[in-house]
């Protein structure tokens, strides 16, 4: 009979996200990226993925100069992705990935100087996330690659409070680079 061959491994890295609509700009938001990758050949050049991680992403603002007196702000929210892509080997080391990543949120929360957000004062999350995934893989030896990712909402995490004024312009998305090793395992 005809068998496919697949391999896999365990993925760790960190991730550096912020949040297109919110208030503050820049990847200030540090997080993990934990869990496992399968994947196999379909030739030569072109491989299909999928991958079940933790990740951790969000907003952050500590601005030492605010004027209002308000100084930080934290958007902390975790996820369980699901990655799905291609990649293409550009060399025997260099392939370029590409893909969508559905995302379901644990939790979400926010604090500021005073603390944790209370409930009536949160605008809620989607609990369904989807995001655009492009990035490149290194293979450093047999077993052992990194990762470097950018991936970007294609649904929004939450809608703005007000009237919607255009779809990319009245909601936040996601915005996240991501730097991960895979260790392949041997089955």
């Amino acid at each position: 009979g005809f068998s496919q061959r697949f391999e896999g491994g365990v993925i760790g890295g960190f991730n550096a996200s912020q949040v297109d609509g919110d208030s503050y700009r820049g990847y200030h938001k540090p997080g993990i990226a934990l869990g496992g990758y399968v994947q196999t050949n379909l030739s030569k050049t072109v491989f299909a993925a999928m991958e079940l991680k933790f990740m951790q992403k969000g907003s952050r603002n500590i601005d030492s100069l605010a004027t209002d007196g308000q100084i930080k702000y934290i958007m902390r929210l975790n996820y369980v992705d699901l990655p799905v892509y291609l990649g293409i080997r550009t060399s025997e080391k260099i392939a370029v990935l590409f893909g969508l990543s559905p995302g379901y949120l644990i939790n979400g929360t926010e604090y500021n100087d005073y603390g944790k957000f209370e409930e009536e004062d949160q605008n809620p999350f989607n609990e369904l996330d989807l995001q655009g995934l492009l990035g490149f893989r290194f293979q450093l030896s047999r077993r052992l690659f990194i990762d470097l990712r950018g991936a970007y909402s294609l649904l929004p995490i939450r809608k703005q409070t007000g009237d919607p004024i255009w779809y990319w312009k009245s909601n936040q998305f996601s915005n996240l680079l991501s730097t991960t090793v895979l260790y392949r395992l041997d089955f």
